[in-house]
C-alpha cells in the first residue's frame, strides 16, 4: 500500500499545541491525576507498531511489543524494548484480539499505556474498557465514544442527530440475510454489505444482482468475525462512482474539536484505499467547508477524544452523504501529517530518500516472510510538492528506485496510476481502476540480478542444469607403470641448466645434433583430451620412468596455463604441490610452463610485483623454463613476463603465438615480414630461445619451411622452438618440415594422447627421424611403454574424454582456425546444449566472428572472446551482416566488450572499425557476486544459498530436488491440463462448496480461501464433473496448489 500527499500547508497555533499533546492524554469519564507515561505496549503489528515505538523512544518512554507465533520473526519485535507472545495455540489473526492476554502481559510488564494502532482492536469498545479496567491507559477515545462510533449503525443515528446527511441504510446490524433481502425489495440493487464493528474494507461487499446476495452476505459475514471477532453487518444502499472523502479530526477533553483538512482516497481496488491525496484535488470550496464543518459537528456531538477520522461520499451531482466515523489512528493520517507538518504518533522516522519523500516501513528487510495472514503492506511510500503534478514525478522516481525482490508487489500498477491522464489532471471516483483496465498493462521487471543469482544457487544445490552429454564412465582397469632400472636417471638437460645457467643452456641446446623433442603429455595433451583433469596421482606414477627413459628430452611441459584454474576448482588439488612432487621424481628433465605475458596463469592483467613473484617462487619450486606469450602478440604485456622469468633466474622462451598463412599470398594481415619483426623485437628484448606457438594447427609444411626458415636466417645463433597442434591430422608432416627448416625443437605427446586436438605423435616423429642427421635418440621401445601406460590412464577419465563427442579432427581447422583446446571444449558444450547437429554452424559462425573482431590471434583470452561472440551469433540466429548492423542495440557478452575496451590489450592493426565505435562499451550494470553459503534444508525441500552482491548481503530459497524426493508436497495445477483449478493466492481454506461426483456450471462457486483477512471465492473455470478434490477446510495453500480437478 502506498500513500502520496500533494500539497504541504500550515496549522494554526492551538492545533499545533494540541496535536502535540493529545496522544499523552487519559480517556475516563473521571478527572484523574496525571500520570507521566513511561511504558507503552502496541497492541499490533507491522508498520504501526514500528511507528508507535520510534516516536515513544524518541520521547524516553520504553516500548513494549506483542507478537503471535507466526510473528516470531517480524520486525516489529525487534523494534521494542521488550516482546512478548500472546496468543500461544491460537489462528493468526485470533491472537491480536485476545484481549485477556494482552492484558495480562500489559499488567504482568509494569505497562502504563496501550495503543491500539489500527485494525484488530482499535475500534473495540469492549478492549478499552478493558484497558481502562485494569488501570492502564488506552491511547484513543473513551471507551463510550468507541462504542458509539465503532457501531456504525449508531454513528449514522448520531449523524442524523448532528444534522450530517447520511446514505439510506439499516437502523440497525442485520441479523439473518432475510433481513438483507428486506432492505434490497425496499430500496433495490445496488446494496452494499459492511462490518458493524471495523473498516478497512474488510467484511465489505457489493451487491449488484438478486442472485449474488447470498454469497456476498456470508462472505461479508466470514470475514467481519475474522478480522474484527464480530460478524455482524448492516447495510447501505450503494452509492454508484462517488468520490471517497474523509476529513481528519482532533478534539480533547474539553470539548474542543478542530479538523486537519481532509484526504481523498477515491483510487480504490475492492475497497481498499490505494492512493490517498491531501488535500482534496479540484474539490469545490463550498463543498470542502460543508464537509469540515459537518466532521466537526458529528464529533461534537459525541464528545469525541483524540485523532479520528469522519469518512464521505460525494456523488456525481456533489452531495455528500456520512459513511462511518475510525475512532482511531488510520493508516493513511501519515498523508496529513505531511501537509500539516504535525505528526499524530509524535515524530516517526524520516528516510533519507530524497527530497519530499518519505518511507514507513512495515515489514520490508532482507529475508523477511511476508505472511498470508496479515496485511502485506511492506512500506507506505508518502510524496510531497507543490502542487499534484510535483508530487506524482517525486513519487514515481522514489517508486522506480524501490527493489523488492521474493514477492510480487503493486508498484507497477502505482506507477501506471501516477502516469494516467485522467488521475494527473482531472477528478476521479472509487470506479477509476475498475473503468481504466490499462492500469493492469503492467510492464515486467527484469529483475536479472535474482535471476541470475537464483540460477547460481540452483547449481550450487543441485549441480550442474547442463548434463554431460556421455553415458562413459571410468575404466575399472588400473594402468601399470613400466619397468624402472635401479640407481639415479642418467644426466638430461636440466644438469646442463643447473651448471651452465639459463645462456649456456641455450648455447647447448642450439649446438645440439639431431631434433630436440618436448613432452606434452603431462598437460597441454590431456588440456586439449581430457579437459584437463588428470590428476597429480596419476602423473606421479609415471614420473620416475620418464626420468629414466627420456633423460634426452628437451623439456617436460607440466604446469602453468589452465592447471591452476583445474586444479584448484575442480580436482581439490595444490598446484604448487603437484611441482614440487614431480620435481623430486624428476630431477634430470627441465620443466617448461606456459606463462600468459602479464595475466600470468591467469585471465586477466595482474599488478607487475604480483607476475615478478610468481615467476620467482616457481622458480624456488622447481620451474626452469618459461614459455611466455600473449593472446594477441602485445609486446608490452610480452615483455613484462619475460622480464619477470629472467629476473627468477629462468630460461626465457618468448612465444610468437601464429595464426593466418604466411605462405598464402591473399592473407596479409599476418604475413612472414610481421613474425619476422615481432621476433626481432623479442630477440632484442633478451629472449634465451624463440618459439613458434602454433595453437590450432595451422602450420602447413610449406608455410613451416617459408616461416623457420626465416627465422632460422635471421637468427642463427638463437634455438627455435616450434608448438602445434594435430587437429588437421598434418602435425607430423609440419613438424619434419620445421626441422629441415632449422627448428631445434618440436612438441610432441605420447602417442596414446596424440593427434586429434592434441600435439602431433611422439612415436611417428621419433620412428620418422630414425637414422636421419635429426633423430632425436629416443628408444622407440619406451615410448610404446609409455604409450601403453597413458592407454589405460586415459580410460579412468572416460566421461571427460573427447572422443565422447569427437571421432576425429578435422581440416576445416585452416578455415575456422579454432585452437586445439578450445575445438575440443566447443565441441563439447555443443553437444551439451543438444547443438551437437549444429557444431557445423558453430564453427562456421566461430569464423564470422573472427572476422567481426578484425582477424585475431587466437589463443587464451582471446579465442575464448572469438567464441563467446560465435555462440551469441548461433543462439540469437544472427549472421555477421546483422551483428555488424544491429551492433549498437545488442547486448554483447561482457568479454566481447571488455576486448573492445582495450582491457585484454591492443590487438595488430587496431581495432575493428566501424564495428567498436558501435557497441556500447559502458553498460553500467556490473554484477559481483561472491556465493558465501548454503542453509539447511526447510520443512519445504527448501535451501537458503546466500551471496554477497555489490557488497550486501543477498540470499535466495532454492529447492533441494534431491532431498524433495523424499518429501511429500501437496500437487500443484497445471495450467497446460484442462479442469485442474489452482489458489489463485497462497491463503487457508475455509470451506468446500462442491463433493466429488458434482455437476458444476462454469463460474459456480467452488471454495473460499482466505488470505490477508480477506476472503476469495474460487469459481469454477468450466463446467463439468468434478473428479477429485484435494484440499480440506483449515488447510494452508501456496499460490497455485492443485485445489481439484473437473472432467467434461
Amino acid at each position: 500500500m502506498l500513500r502520496f500527499a500533494a500539497v504541504r500547508g500550515g496549522l494554526g497555533l492551538l492545533a499545533v499545541r494540541r496535536a502535540s499533546r493529545l496522544s499523552r492524554s487519559s480517556h475516563s469519564g473521571v478527572q484523574t491525576e496525571y500520570k507521566p507515561i513511561k511504558k507503552v505496549m502496541v497492541a499490533n503489528r507491522g508498520e504501526i507498531a514500528i511507528r508507535v515505538f520510534r516516536a515513544c523512544t524518541e520521547m524516553g518512554i520504553r516500548t513494549v511489543a506483542v507478537y503471535s507465533e507466526q510473528d516470531t520473526g517480524q520486525m516489529h519485535r525487534q523494534k521494542a524494548d521488550e516482546a512478548y507472545l500472546i496468543g500461544r495455540g491460537l489462528p493468526p489473526v485470533a491472537a491480536y484480539l485476545h484481549i485477556p492476554d494482552i492484558i495480562k502481559v500489559a499488567k504482568e510488564n509494569g505497562v502504563d499505556a496501550i495503543h491500539p494502532g489500527y485494525g484488530f482492536l482499535s475500534e473495540r469498545a469492549d478492549f478499552a474498557q478493558a484497558c481502562a479496567d485494569a488501570g492502564v491507559r488506552f491511547v484513543g477515545p473513551t471507551p463510550d465514544t468507541v462504542r458509539k462510533m465503532g457501531d456504525k449503525v449508531e454513528a449514522r443515528s448520531l449523524a442524523n442527530s448532528a444534522g450530517v446527511p447520511v446514505v439510506p441504510g439499516t437502523d440497525a446490524p442485520i441479523s439473518c440475510l432475510q433481513d438483507a433481502q428486506a432492505f434490497a425489495q425496499t430500496y433495490g440493487f445496488p446494496i452494499i454489505f459492511k462490518a458493524a464493528y471495523g473498516g478497512g474494507g474488510r467484511g465489505m461487499r457489493v451487491v449488484r444482482e438478486y442472485e449474488e446476495l447470498e454469497e456476498n452476505y456470508q462472505r461479508a459475514y466470514s470475514e467481519a468475525l475474522t478480522a474484527f471477532g464480530n460478524g455482524a453487518l448492516f447495510v447501505e444502499k450503494f452509492i454508484e462512482k462517488p468520490r471517497h472523502i474523509e476529513v481528519q479530526i482532533l478534539g480533547d477533553k474539553y470539548g474542543n474539536v478542530i479538523h486537519l483538512y481532509e484526504r481523498d482516497c477515491s483510487i480504490q481496488r475492492r475497497h481498499q484505499k490505494v492512493v490517498e491525496i491531501a488535500p482534496g484535488f479540484q474539490l469545490d470550496p463550498h463543498l470542502r467547508d460543508r464537509l469540515h464543518s459537518d466532521a466537526v459537528n458529528l464529533a461534537k456531538q459525541v464528545g469525541y477524544e483524540n485523532a479520528g477520522t469522519v469518512e464521505f461520499l460525494v456523488d456525481k451531482h456533489g452531495k455528500h452523504y456520512f459513511i462511518e466515523v475510525n475512532s482511531r489512528l488510520q493508516v493513511e493520517h501519515t498523508v496529513t501529517e505531511e501537509i500539516t507538518d504535525k505528526p499524530f504518533v509524535l515524530q516517526v522516522f524520516r528516510s533519507g530518500e530524497g527530497m519530499g519523500i518519505r518511507l514507513d516501513s512495515a515489514s520490508a528487510f532482507q529475508g523477511a516472510i511476508i505472511s498470508p495472514h496479515y496485511d502485506s503492506l511492506l512500506v507506505k511510500v508518502i510524496a510531497s510538492g507543490k502542487d499534484l503534478n510535483t508530487a506524482a514525478s517525486k513519487m514515481s522516481r522514489a517508486l522506480a528506485e524501490f527493489r523488492v525482490r521474493g514477492v510480487k508487489t503493486n508498484i507497477p500498477f502505482l506507477q501506471n496510476v501516477l502516469s494516467n491522464n485522467q488521475f494527473l489532471h482531472s477528478t476521479v471516483d472509487t470506479q477509476f481502476i475498475d473503468e481504466n483496465p490499462e492500469l493492469f498493462n503492467l510492464k515486467p521487471t527484469q529483475n536479472r540480478a535474482q535471476k541470475l543469482l537464483h540460477y547460481l544457487g540452483h547449481v550450487m544445490v543441485n549441480g550442474p542444469t547442463t548434463p554431460i552429454p556421455v553415458k562413459a564412465k571410468p575404466s575399472s582397469i588400473d594402468p601399470v607403470v613400466p619397468h624402472v632400472g635401479m640407481g639415479d636417471p642418467p644426466v638430461g638437460f636440466r644438469d646442463v641448466l643447473l651448471r651452465d645457467g639459463p645462456e649456456g643452456f641455450a648455447k647447448a641446446v642450439r649446438a645440439h645434433q639431431g631434433l630436440l623433442l618436448m613432452d606434452t603429455t603431462f598437460r597441454d595433451a590431456h588440456q586439449s583430451l581430457l579437459a584437463t583433469r588428470v590428476r597429480t596421482h596419476d602423473l606421479k606414477k609415471i614420473s620416475p620412468f620418464v626420468s629414466h627413459s627420456f633423460s634426452n628430452l628437451f623439456s617436460l611441459e607440466n604446469w602453468g596455463g589452465a592447471t591452476f584454474d583445474v586444479a584448484m576448482r575442480f580436482l581439490s588439488e595444490c598446484p604448487w604441490k603437484r611441482l614440487q612432487e614431480l620435481r623430486a621424481l624428476i630431477p634430470n628433465v627441465p620443466f617448461q610452463m606456459l606463462l600468459r605475458g602479464a595475466n600470468a596463469v591467469g585471465y586477466t592483467n595482474y599488478p607487475d610485483n604480483a607476475v615478478f613473484k610468481f615467476c620467482e617462487v616457481a622458480k624456488e619450486n622447481g620451474m626452469d623454463i618459461f614459455r611466455v606469450f600473449d593472446s594477441l602478440n602485445y609486446l608490452p604485456n610480452m615483455l613484462l613476463g619475460m622480464e619477470a622469468a629472467g629476473a627468477a633466474g629462468g630460461v626465457v622462451e618468448a612465444a610468437i603465438s601464429y595464426t593466418g598463412d604466411v605462405s598464402d599470398p591473399m592473407r596479409q594481415k599476418y604475413s612472414l615480414d610481421y613474425y619476422v619483426n615481432l621476433a626481432d623485437e623479442l630477440v632484442k628484448a633478451g629472449t634465451h630461445i624463440l618459439c613458434i606457438k602454433d595453437m590450432a594447427g595451422l602450420l602447413k609444411p610449406t608455410s613451416s619451411q617459408l616461416l623457420i626458415g626465416a627465422l632460422r636466417d635471421r637468427f642463427p645463433d638463437v634455438p627455435i622452438h616450434v608448438h602445434s597442434h594435430d587437429t588437421a591430422g598434418a602435425g607430423v608432416a609440419a613438424m619434419l618440415a620445421c626441422a629441415e627448416a632449422g627448428a631445434d625443437v618440436v612438441d610432441v605427446a605420447v602417442d596414446s594422447m596424440a593427434g586429434m586436438t592434441s600435439q602431433p605423435s611422439m612415436g611417428a616423429i621419433v620412428a620418422c627421424t630414425k637414422g636421419t642427421k635429426y633423430d632425436t635418440g629416443i628408444a622407440l621401445e619406451k615410448v610404446f611403454d609409455y604409450s601403453e601406460y597413458w592407454e589405460v590412464t586415459r580410460g579412468l577419465y572416460a566421461p571427460f574424454d573427447c572422443t565422447a563427442t569427437m571421432k576425429s579432427g578435422n581440416a576445416d581447422v585452416y578455415e575456422n582456425e579454432i585452437p586445439g583446446g578450445q575445438y575440443t571444449n566447443l565441441h563439447f558444450q555443443a553437444h551439451s546444449m543438444g547443438l551437437g547437429n549444429k557444431f557445423k554452424e558453430v564453427k562456421k559462425a566461430y569464423a564470422e566472428a573472427n572476422k567481426l573482431l578484425g582477424d585475431l590471434i587466437k589463443v587464451t583470452p582471446s579465442s575464448k572472446i572469438v567464441g563467446d561472440l560465435a555462440q551469441f551469433m548461433v543462439q540469437n540466429s544472427l549472421t555477421r551482416q546483422e551483428v555488424e548492423e544491429r551492433a549498437d542495440e545488442l547486448s554483447f557478452p561482457q568479454s566481447v566488450v571488455e576486448f573492445l575496451q582495450g582491457h585484454v590489450g591492443i590487438p595488430h592493426g587496431g581495432f575493428p572499425e566501424p564495428f567498436r565505435s558501435k557497441v556500447e562499451l559502458e553498460r553500467g550494470k556490473t554484477l559481483h557476486i561472491k556465493a558465501l553459503a548454503l542453509g539447511d534444508l526447510n520443512k519445504n525441500g527448501q535451501r537458503e544459498v546466500f551471496f554477497e552482491m555489490n557488497g550486501q548481503l543477498r540470499s535466495v530459497l532454492v529447492k533441494d530436488t534431491v532431498a524433495m524426493k523424499e518429501m511429500k508436497f501437496h500437487p500443484k495445477a497445471q495450467k497446460s491440463i484442462k479442469g485442474q483449478v489452482g489458489a489463485p493466492m497462497p491463503g487457508k481454506v475455509l470451506e468446500v462448496k462442491v463433493k466429488t461426483g458434482s455437476k458444476v456450471e462454469k463460474g459456480q462457486p467452488l471454495c473460499v480461501l482466505s488470505a490477508m483477512k480477506m476472503e476469495t471465492v474460487v469459481n469454477s473455470p468450466m463446467a463439468g464433473t468434478i473428479k477429485a478434490i484435494h484440499v480440506s477446510p483449515d488447510a494452508s495453500l501456496e499460490g497455485d496448489d492443485l485445489i481439484l480437478e473437473i472432467e467434461e
